[in-house]
């Protein structure tokens, strides 16, 4: 069982560029990207939400 060798792991890539085509990883990986982008903007814009004191409730 033990590790991969050099050949396994170019098997793999064969079969991956096979399955999703030359065209397709680049695309996959840029869609990924803008995803984590977001997701870490969403969640700074959350945190300076939660620091900032809420307006909206007024104390008299």
């Amino acid at each position: 069982m033990g590790t991969f060798s050099l050949w396994h792991w170019i098997i793999v890539l064969i079969i991956v560029l096979l399955l999703f085509g030359k065209g397709k990883i680049p695309s996959l990986m840029s869609d990924m990207a803008k995803g984590i982008k977001s997701f870490k903007k969403d969640m700074s814009d959350e945190e300076v939400k939660s620091d900032s004191p809420n307006d909206s409730k007024k104390e008299d």
